[in-house]
């Protein structure tokens, strides 16, 4: 790209290899078009400097910035959470796959009791189930911290927003450092959807809390008939908690194909307890007893009472969260 000095030939004039046409001057575009950033990173007061900042550590963000060191570029990975991976590695796919390999486990425990093979009752104790879970995402995301330190990447924890279009700001408890970078990659991330009118109650979780397994209730509403709220229940179901799923639309996992759905759909129905298609919470009320909720749809129960409240209704990207 540049500016055209001087045209060399006429029109309508015949051209051959090696004339030459026109005259164009990049030197001067250029500095037409990088003043402005120039400017703002020469004000910014910064703690450190980077070529390449990116915001968050997810799979995303990590694989990005890999990229970015491994072409010789200063990188700067920013994670408002201790360790390496985002949702996906420590609170997501990684744990609740974890978590599913132990039901499937207990599934075929009890298939082969009709077999005439007894293995015990197979049930999962939470507190060791828990404690492998970690172990596994320990062992993963210290991989991933080898991986960055290797490539000479800066890793700073904390909650990064943009303070200019050239700058970051991470708060990490009180403490502000600003970053001031060529490039920024934004891979920031979703967090799981709330609904509004839910009270705060420790009984009510969301897949994160869920993936916790502190407390294993008799029985449980899974607010969200998609994958993740499935997942969550047939984990909690495997440990012998009774499950009831409401969902506002028609079908389960309503992205996927209807024929893909129908067999899981039949499986699930020996599992849980309830499945309720069409129907909304209408509102929740935190008893003593329990959590009272009101249901809205067609041959449903206009109450029931739960021990808590699995919300699994999507989840909202973070990007509104970083200036």
């Amino acid at each position: 790209a540049g500016t055209i000095k001087e045209i060399n030939i006429q029109i309508g004039q015949n051209v051959s290899q090696g004339d030459l046409i026109l005259k164009i001057d990049t030197e001067e575009t250029k500095k037409e078009l990088t003043p402005e950033k120039e400017k703002i990173s020469e004000t910014i007061k910064a703690n450190v400097d980077a070529q390449v900042v990116v915001l968050g550590a997810g799979p995303g963000g990590y694989t990005a910035a890999f990229r970015a060191a491994d072409l010789g570029l200063k990188t700067i990975l920013i994670e408002r959470y201790p360790s390496l991976g985002g949702v996906c590695l420590n609170v997501g796919c990684i744990p609740s796959k974890a978590l599913l390999h132990i039901s499937k486990v207990k599934s075929e425990i009890e298939e082969l009791k009709e077999h005439g093979i007894e293995l015990g009752s197979g049930n999962p104790d939470a507190k060791s189930v828990r404690s492998w879970t970690e172990a596994i995402i320990n062992k993963l995301t210290s991989g991933l911290k080898a991986m960055a330190k290797k490539r000479k990447i800066e890793i700073v924890e904390g909650l990064g927003t943009f303070s200019s279009p050239n700058s970051i700001e991470v708060n990490n408890n009180g403490e502000t450092k600003t970053i001031r970078f060529d490039s920024a990659i934004i891979a920031a991330g979703s967090q799981a959807s709330k609904l509004p009118f839910l009270p705060d109650d420790p009984r009510i979780m969301d897949s994160t809390d869920a993936l916790l397994l502190e407390n294993i209730p008799k029985r449980m509403l899974v607010i969200g008939g998609g994958i993740i709220g499935l997942e969550m229940a047939t984990v909690y179901a495997s440990m012998g908690c009774k499950i009831t799923i409401v969902e506002m639309l028609d079908s389960l996992i309503s992205e996927c194909d209807k024929d893909i759905v129908r067999p899981l759909e039949k499986r699930i129905k020996k599992i849980y307890e309830k499945i309720y298609l069409k129907t909304g919470v209408t509102s929740v009320v935190a008893k003593k007893s329990g959590l009272e909720v009101s249901f809205e749809g067609k041959d449903v129960p206009e109450k029931g009472l739960f021990d808590a409240i699995l919300v699994a209704v999507g989840r909202t990207s973070n990007g509104n969260k970083i200036g």
